[in-house]
C-alpha cells in the first residue's frame, strides 16, 4: 500500500536536485530508506515553534548555520539556496523573491516542515495512528493545521505554511487517484481515508481563526470536486448535520460573533453540499437525508433541529427551472427527475409538472419508514416474547423428534410470507390484471423494513428466502413494468441502498439481470416489434406501409415510462459509484452491453424518445469513464461499446420522424432528453483510443487512424475507423439537434421563436447522405424526409437509392426515388425490381395509378400485388379512387384487381356497386377528353354487371335484398316530389310502411358496420332542397361486433338530384386526419360523417347524431354562443360549462386545421352544427379546394370560420391572451404539424379524383395549390409560427361576419 517517498513526490510536481539537496544529502531519499521515513512521519508530532517570538537569538544561530562566515555574508548565500529549495518543495506556490523576509534558518524549518508533511500524506493517504492493535484513525491534516495556529506568524511565513498545507492536500489527492482503480479491502481503505479527511475538514470549519475556516471550506470543496463520492458518504452527511446542531467549541463560546460567523458558515456549507448532492444524484441524496431524518434520536433530538429545518425547506426540486443549480447537471435529466420524486415517496403523477419541497416530502417518507420498522420491530420483539405463532401445541400423540424440533424464527416466517405475497403481485400482472398501487407499495415497504431490520438484528436468517425476498423486491417492478410499480420499485430500491450500503452491489445486479430480461422479452422501450411502433401502427395501410394489425394488449406507452423511471434510478446509481466502485460500474457496463448488443432491439414508438436517448446518454456517459483511473484498463472494450451506443443512437433514425401528445410536460421532458444528449455530444471529446478496427488493442503504438480497409465489429467495412467516426458523430449530432427542435416546437407550439435555418453546405448534405446510407440506407430515406425540399439532399440519395437498388428492396419508402415518370418514359431497366419490392401504402399506390405513370406493366403489376395484400375492407375507404382508376386500365388490370376482391369480400363488392352507380358527372373540357370519358361511363355497368355474375347464390341473395331496400327507400323521394309540403310527411310515413325487412343482416351503406334492425316508420321527414325532395329517415342499428340487442337510433338523409361525390372526397381528407390526429395523441375533434353515393346524382348522407345546426339555435334564442352554452351547460366556471367549452375548442381546432388544407367556403351558421356536448361539426362541402359561391368571388377570405360569438366562447379575454385561446392555437398548430407528416398520402387521396369532373377541380390548380398550403418548405417552427398567424388572421374576421350577413339577408340563414 506504500510507495517510495520519491516517486511520490515526483508525482506531485518534481522538487527539483536543490530541494532533494537540502537534506543531508541524496542517501536519504533512497528506496530502502523510503518504508522507515514513512513510518517515522506517521508517528513525528507537528514541527511547531513552540514559543512566542520566534528564534530569539537569529545572530547566533545565524553563525551555527554557517561558522565560516564572519558577517554572515556566507548566510545570504544559504539562505538563497534554502529558499529556491522550498520554492521547488511548495510547487512554484510561492515565488523566491516573496520569501526574501525569510531568513535561511526559518526557510530551513519550512522545508523541513514541507517534507515531513508531504511525506506523511503519501504514506497511508495521511492517516495516522493506523497499526495492528488501533482501530482509531486520524487525518494528517490535524497536523499539517497545527502549523497555522502559531500566534505571531509573518505574512510570508504564513503563506508558506499555506501552500505547505495545499501540497500535502495535493499529495493527498494523487494518493487517492493512484488506487481509484482497486477494489475490495483496499478499495474500502481509500474511500475511508477520504471520508476520514473530508470529516476534519468539517470539523475545522469551526476554528476561530478565519483564515484556517476560509482554507478548510477550500480544500473541502476540492476534495469534494475531485471525489464527488463523499457526497454521498453516510459519516461525512453525519458529520455536517451534526456540525449544524453541535454547540460552537470553547474557545469561542464567549465570542457571540464570531459563533453565529461559524454557525453561518456551516449551514452555508452543508446547503451547498446538500444542493451539489440533489443535482448530481437525487435519488440517494433523498434516499440519505430521509435515513438521517429516521435516525433523528442519534443526534440526542426528538425532532430535527431548526437549523436543519431551515436549511431544507427551502431546497425543491421539480420539473420546472431549478434556482437551486444551473448548467446541465445529471438532476436536469427528466428521467433523473422523476425517478427524484418517487424516490421522495411523494404521490405524484410524474408525466405532469411537480414541484416538491426536500424536507416536506422527505418527513412524510421518514415517518412512512420509521413507521414500518416500528411494527417489524414490534412484532419481533412480541414474537419473541409468546413464541413462535405457528407453533403447534404439544400434545399426548406427539413424538420426542416433534416436541424437540427447532421452531421457526420470526424472520424466516415473515420472509416466507412476504415472498408469497410478492409472488401474487407477480401472477396477477402475468395473467394481465391490474396490480393494487397501494397494497403494492405497502407489501414492498414491509418487505423492505424487514430485510434492513434482518440485517440491523444480527440474527443468521435463513439465507436462501432472504435472497429470495431480496430478488423479488428488484424483479416485482420490472415484471408488472407499470409507472406506479416502478415507482414503487424506486422508493423502496433507494431505500435499500442508503440504508444498507453493503446491499448495493447485490441490489444492482438483480436490477440489470431484470432489466436484460426485458430486453429479452421485448417489453417497455424494447418492444420493437411492429404492432407497438406507435402512431404508424394505427394508420397502416392507408397512409403507412404494412399489414393493419390490432392493437398490443398492453399499453407500451405505460411500459415505456415504467423504463424511464428506471432508468432514472440507474443514472442516479452511477453517478453515485463512478469514482468509487468498480464492481458496480462494472454492473451497469453489463446492462448497456446487453441493451446495445443489437441495435434493432429498441422500440421506434414517438413516446420512447426521451427514455430512449436517456439511455444512449447513461451510455455515453459510462465510455468516458474510459479516462477515469478506475477503467483505463478497459478502454478497448468502452470505445467498442460506445460504437455500439452510435450505432444505436442513428438507428433511431432510420424510422420517420414523429410526435406523441400525452401533455405539455411529458412533451418539454422529451425535448428537453434530446437536448441533454446533444449537450454532451457537443462537449464530449473525441478520443480516439489505439485499437484495431475489431476493437483490439494496437501493439507498437500504431493508431486507428492508420487503419484502412478493415472489417468493424459495429460498421463493418471500413476505410479510415477515426475519418469515419467524426462523421457519424457530426451527422449524429445534426439529426439530434434537428429532432430536439422538433420536440421543442410540440412542446411550445405558441412560442414564437425566429429560427436560423442550419447552415450546411452542399457537399455537406452530400457527406450526410452518403454517411447514414452507409449506416443504414433507411437513415438516409429518412433524413431527405426530415428536409423534404433540399435538393442536393434528395439528388444524393435519389443515387445512392439507385447504385445499391438490390440491398435495400425490404425499404417500401425507397420507391420513390426510382420508380418516377422519366423512369416510365425511359423504362427504366431499374423498374425490374418492382417484382421483389415490398408492399408500400394504399395511398402510395394510388399514385402509381394516376396518368404520369401511364399504366406502365410493372408498376401495374406492383401495384395490383399491394392492393391484393391488403385485406379488401381495407381498400374499401379508397373506393373513389379505384372506380377513376378504370379511366387509364386499358390492360383491364385494375378491374381484374376489384373482380377479385369482390369474391373475397360481398361488403367490397356493394360499396363497389354504389360507387359505379354513382359516377355520372358529364366532364367540362375538350372533345378527346369527352370521348374518353364516353368510354369510361360505358365501362361502369359492364364491371357491375360482371360483379353480379360472379356472385354465388349467397352472395346472390344478399346482394339483391340489400339493393332492393335501400332502393325503395330512396325512391320515396321521388314519390313525394309531386305532393304539396304540407302531405309529405304522412307520405313518407306511408311508404315506410309499405317496405318489409327481408333477413337480418341488411347494413347500413354508409356505415356496413351498423347492422339495420328496423326502421322508426314515424321519423320520415321531408327537407328542404333546391333539387328535388331529399327525406331523412331513421333506422334501428346495432353494432355488428357488439351486442346485437344493444338497438340505437341512426337517422340517414336519402337524397335525389344531388351529387354527394365531393362530399365523399372531403370526408374522406377529412377522416385521414382524424386518424392522423388520433395516432399521434392529439384530442382535436372531427367526426366524418358517412356519405355515399347509390345512382345517378343520389346518395345517402348520415345525420350526425344528437345535433342542431347553429341557425336552428338562432331560432329559439337571440343570444350569442356564449350566451347558447351558458343556457344549456351552466354558469360559466361550472364543470358542465367548462366542459362543453372544452370540447368545443378542440373541435374548432380539429375543423380549423381541415378546413385550413379543405378550404371549404359556404360556412353559413346551417353548415355548422352543435352536438349535446358542445362539440362544433362542419357539413355540406359543396364548396371546396379552388371554387366557391358567387361564381368564385372567394368572399370567404380567411382560411377557417373564426366569428366573433366563436371567438367569445374560446377567448373570454377578447385580445388572444386567454389561456383557453392559447389552448386553442396550440391545438391547431400540433394537428398542422401532425398533418403535415403525411402531406403525400393526403395529396395522393385528392389527385386520383383530379379527372373525376367533380366541380372542386373546375378552375386553377387545386393540387399544387393543396400542396403549398402543407409548406413543406418549411421548417416545424416556421410552420407552427405560420399556423398562429392563420389563426389571428381568422380571429373575428370582418369577411367572416359579412358572409353571415349576405346569407341571412338572401336565405335567412340566422347569424
Amino acid at each position: 500500500m506504500t510507495k517510495s517517498v520519491s516517486t511520490t513526490l515526483n508525482s506531485v510536481g518534481s522538487m527539483g536536485a536543490i530541494a532533494l539537496q537540502a537534506v543531508s544529502g541524496p542517501y536519504m531519499w533512497s528506496a530502502d530508506w523510503s518504508s522507515a521515513v514513512q513510518r517515522i512521519s506517521q508517528g513525528t508530532p507537528p514541527l511547531v515553534v513552540s514559543s512566542v517570538k520566534w528564534l530569539e537569538d537569529e545572530l547566533e544561530l545565524n553563525a551555527l548555520h554557517n561558522p565560516g562566515s564572519r558577517r554572515g555574508s556566507g548566510n545570504e548565500k544559504a539562505a538563497i539556496s534554502q529558499r529556491t529549495a522550498l520554492c521547488a518543495a511548495l510547487g512554484g506556490r510561492m515565488e523566491v523573491s516573496a520569501m526574501s523576509t525569510i531568513s535561511g534558518v526559518k526557510s530551513t524549518y519550512l522545508l523541513a516542515v514541507a517534507y515531513l508533511e508531504i511525506i506523511r500524506f503519501s504514506s497511508n493517504g495521511g492517516i495516522l495512528n493506523v497499526g495492528p492493535s488501533s482501530t482509531a484513525s486520524r487525518s494528517a491534516f490535524s497536523c499539517a493545521f497545527e502549523y497555522l495556529k502559531s500566534p505571531g506568524l509573518t505574512q510570508a511565513v504564513s503563506q508558506c505554511l499555506t501552500a505547505i498545507v495545499h501540497r500535502a492536500f495535493e499529495t493527498a489527492v494523487a494518493w487517492l487517484e493512484d488506487r481509484m482503480s482497486e477494489t475490495g479491502p483496499e478499495a474500502e481503505y481509500r474511500e475511508s481515508t477520504l471520508s476520514t479527511h473530508a470529516s476534519f475538514l468539517v470539523k475545522n470549519l469551526s476554528q476561530r481563526d478565519e483564515h484556517i475556516r476560509d482554507i478548510s471550506v477550500n480544500l473541502l470543496n476540492q476534495l469534494r470536486d475531485c471525489f464527488p463520492q463523499i457526497l454521498w458518504n453516510s459519516s461525512c452527511l453525519d458529520s455536517l448535520l451534526l456540525s449544524v446542531q453541535n454547540d460552537p467549541p470553547s474557545s469561542v463560546v464567549n465570542d457571540p460573533a464570531c459563533v453565529a460567523t461559524i454557525r453561518s458558515l456551516y449551514q452555508k456549507t452543508v446547503r451547498e453540499w446538500i444542493i451539489v448532492s440533489l443535482s448530481q444524484a437525487p435519488c440517494t441524496s433523498q434516499g440519505l437525508l430521509q435515513e438521517k431524518l429516521c435516525k433523528a434520536n442519534t443526534w440526542q433530538k426528538s425532532q430535527p433541529t431548526a437549523e436543519v429545518v431551515s436549511l431544507l425547506s427551502e431546497i425543491k426540486i421539480g420539473t420546472g427551472k431549478n434556482d437551486c443549480w444551473t448548467g446541465t447537471k445529471p438532476a436536469n435529466i427528466p428521467a433523473v427527475m422523476a425517478a427524484a420524486a418517487a424516490a421522495s415517496g411523494a404521490k405524484l403523477k410524474l408525466t405532469e409538472a411537480f414541484d416538491l419541497e426536500v424536507l416536506s416530502t422527505g418527513m412524510i417518507s421518514a415517518t412512512a419508514k420509521c413507521n414500518h420498522a416500528g411494527e417489524i420491530a414490534g412484532m419481533r420483539r412480541l414474537y419473541e416474547t409468546i413464541g413462535s405463532l405457528d407453533r403447534p401445541a404439544v400434545g399426548s400423540g406427539d413424538t420426542k423428534e416433534n416436541m424437540q424440533q427447532k421452531p421457526e424464527s420470526f424472520s424466516e416466517v415473515l420472509l416466507t410470507k412476504f415472498v408469497r405475497l410478492l409472488q401474487k403481485f407477480v401472477n396477477v400482472a402475468e395473467k394481465g390484471g391490474e396490480v393494487d398501487k397501494s397494497a403494492f407499495h405497502e407489501t414492498c415497504s414491509q418487505a423492505t423494513a424487514l430485510l434492513l431490520s434482518d440485517l440491523g438484528s444480527g440474527s443468521k436468517s435463513n439465507v436462501e428466502s432472504f435472497s429470495q425476498l431480496l430478488r423479488l423486491l428488484c424483479w416485482c417492478p420490472a415484471y408488472i413494468l407499470t409507472s406506479d410499480a416502478m415507482e414503487t420499485g424506486v422508493f423502496i430500491w433507494t431505500w435499500l441502498v442508503s440504508a444498507a450500503p453493503q446491499l448495493c452491489s447485490l441490489v444492482l445486479a438483480e436490477l440489470v439481470d431484470a432489466w436484460l430480461w426485458t430486453v429479452d422479452t421485448k417489453r417497455g422501450i424494447f418492444a420493437s416489434e411492429l404492432r407497438c411502433s406507435g402512431p404508424a401502427a394505427k394508420l397502416r395501410p392507408h397512409l403507412v406501409s404494412g399489414e393493419p394489425e390490432a392493437p398490443p394488449e398492453k399499453d407500451p406507452v405505460e411500459q415505456i415510462l415504467a423504463h424511464r423511471l428506471w432508468l432514472g434510478f440507474f443514472i442516479d446509481r452511477f453517478e453515485v459509484v463512478r469514482h468509487d466502485s468498480v464492481p458496480q460500474l462494472l454492473l451497469l457496463g453489463r446492462l448497456l452491453q446487453g441493451t446495445t448488443k443489437l441495435p434493432w432491439n429498441f422500440s421506434c414508438h414517438p413516446a420512447a424518445t426521451g427514455t430512449f436517448f436517456t439511455l444512449m446518454l447513461l451510455g455515453l456517459k459510462f465510455c468516458s469513464c474510459k479516462s477515469q483511473g478506475n477503467l483505463r484498463n478497459l478502454r478497448a472494450g468502452l470505445q467498442l461499446l460506445e460504437d455500439r451506443i452510435y450505432r444505436a443512437s442513428l438507428g433511431w433514425f432510420a424510422h420517420q420522424p414523429e410526435w406523441y401528445d400525452m401533455n405539455k410536460n411529458f412533451a418539454l421532458s422529451e425535448a428537453q432528453s434530446v437536448s441533454m444528449f446533444v449537450h454532451h455530444l457537443l462537449n464530449e471529446q473525441l478520443d480516439t483510443p489505439q485499437l484495431d478496427s475489431r476493437g483490439r488493442a494496437l501493439e507498437n503504438g500504431s493508431s486507428l487512424n492508420d487503419v484502412r480497409d478493415q472489417y468493424h465489429p459495429v460498421w463493418g467495412q471500413m476505410e479510415s475507423y477515426a475519418v469515419g467516426r467524426e462523421k457519424r458523430k457530426q451527422l449524429l449530432l445534426m439529426l439530434c439537434q434537428h429532432e430536439a427542435d422538433r420536440l421543442d416546437v410540440w412542446a411550445q407550439p405558441t412560442v414564437k421563436e425566429t429560427t436560423s435555418r442550419l447552415k450546411i453546405s452542399s457537399d455537406k448534405w452530400v457527406d450526410f447522405a452518403r454517411t447514414a446510407f452507409s449506416v443504414d440506407p433507411r437513415i438516409a430515406l429518412c433524413l431527405a424526409a426530415r428536409f423534404p425540399t433540399n435538393n442536393h439532399l434528395k439528388a444524393e440519395v435519389t443515387q445512392l437509392v439507385q447504385l445499391h437498388i438490390l440491398e435495400i428492396r425490404h425499404i417500401p419508402e425507397a420507391l420513390p426515388y426510382f420508380v418516377t415518370p422519366k423512369a416510365i418514359d425511359e423504362n427504366s431497366t431499374l423498374l425490374q425490381q418492382l417484382p421483389h419490392w415490398a408492399a408500400c401504402s394504399i395511398t402510395q399506390a394510388l399514385e402509381f395509378l394516376t396518368p404520369a405513370y401511364k399504366g406502365h406493366p410493372r408498376v401495374m403489376a406492383y401495384v395490383l400485388r399491394v392492393l391484393e395484400s391488403y385485406p379488401p375492407q381495407r381498400v374499401t375507404f379508397f373506393m373513389p379512387q379505384l372506380v377513376q382508376a378504370l379511366r387509364y386500365d386499358d390492360e383491364k388490370l385494375v378491374e381484374g384487381y376489384l373482380l377479385r376482391a369482390t369474391q373475397r369480400s360481398d361488403i367490397f363488392a356493394h360499396i363497389l356497386i354504389w360507387n359505379l352507380q354513382g359516377e355520372t358527372c358529364e366532364p367540362e373540357s375538350g372533345k378527346d377528353s369527352s370521348a374518353k370519358h364516353a368510354a369510361f361511363l360505358a365501362l361502369l355497368p359492364l364491371v357491375r354487371q360482371r360483379i353480379i355474375d360472379g356472385f354465388n347464390e349467397k352472395a346472390s341473395d344478399v346482394f339483391r335484398r340489400e339493393f332492393d331496400f335501400f332502393d325503395k327507400v330512396t325512391s320515396i323521394s321521388g314519390a313525394l316530389y309531386p305532393l304539396p309540403k304540407e302531405e309529405r310527411r304522412a307520405g313518407i310515413r306511408r311508404e315506410l310502411e309499405k317496405i318489409e325487412m327481408q333477413g337480418d343482416d341488411l347494413y347500413l351503406p354508409t356505415a356496413p358496420n351498423k347492422i339495420v334492425k328496423g326502421i322508426q316508420v314515424d321519423s320520415g321527414i321531408p327537407l328542404q332542397s333546391a333539387a328535388k325532395v331529399p327525406i331523412m329517415i331513421t333506422f334501428d342499428v346495432a353494432d355488428h361486433d357488439s351486442d346485437q340487442n344493444d338497438i340505437k337510433p341512426q337517422a340517414c338523409i336519402f337524397k335525389v338530384g344531388d351529387d354527394c361525390r365531393q362530399d365523399v372526397l372531403a370526408l374522406q381528407v377529412i377522416s385521414l386526419l382524424k386518424d392522423i390526429f388520433e395516432a399521434v395523441g392529439l384530442s382535436l375533434y372531427l367526426f366524418p360523417y358517412g356519405v355515399l353515393p347509390t345512382g345517378p346524382e343520389r346518395g345517402i348522407i348520415e345525420v350526425v347524431p344528437n345535433t342542431r345546426s347553429r341557425s336552428q339555435m338562432g331560432e329559439t334564442t337571440d343570444g350569442g354562443l356564449y350566451e347558447i352554452f351558458q343556457q344549456d351547460y351552466g354558469p360559466v366556471g361550472s364543470p358542465g360549462f367548462e366542459a362543453a367549452r372544452e370540447n368545443f375548442i378542440v373541435s374548432s381546432a380539429g375543423y380549423a386545421v381541415a378546413s385550413l388544407l379543405l378550404q371549404p367556403k359556404d360556412r353559413h351558421n346551417g353548415n355548422l352544427l352543435i352536438d349535446s356536448a358542445g362539440r362544433l361539426v362542419h357539413i355540406d362541402f359543396g364548396f371546396i379546394l379552388e371554387i366557391s359561391p358567387g361564381g368564385n368571388m372567394r368572399f370567404e377570405s380567411a382560411h377557417f370560420k373564426l366569428s366573433h360569438e366563436m371567438t367569445q366562447l374560446i377567448d373570454p379575454s377578447g385580445a388572444m391572451k386567454s389561456e383557453t385561446w392559447h389552448l386553442f392555437v396550440s391545438l391547431c398548430v400540433k394537428g398542422y404539424l401532425a398533418a403535415r407528416r403525411y402531406m403525400d398520402g393526403i395529396i395522393n387521396t385528392v389527385l386520383m379524383m383530379l379527372d373525376s369532373g367533380l366541380p372542386c377541380f373546375s378552375r386553377g390548380d387545386p393540387i399544387g395549390n393543396l400542396r403549398k398550403r402543407f409548406h413543406p418548405e418549411m421548417s416545424e417552427r416556421e410552420a407552427a409560427n405560420y399556423m398562429i398567424r392563420a389563426c389571428s388572421d381568422a380571429y373575428n374576421k370582418w369577411t367572416t361576419a359579412g358572409y353571415d350577413l349576405i346569407q341571412y339577408m338572401q336565405q335567412g340563414i340566422e347569424k
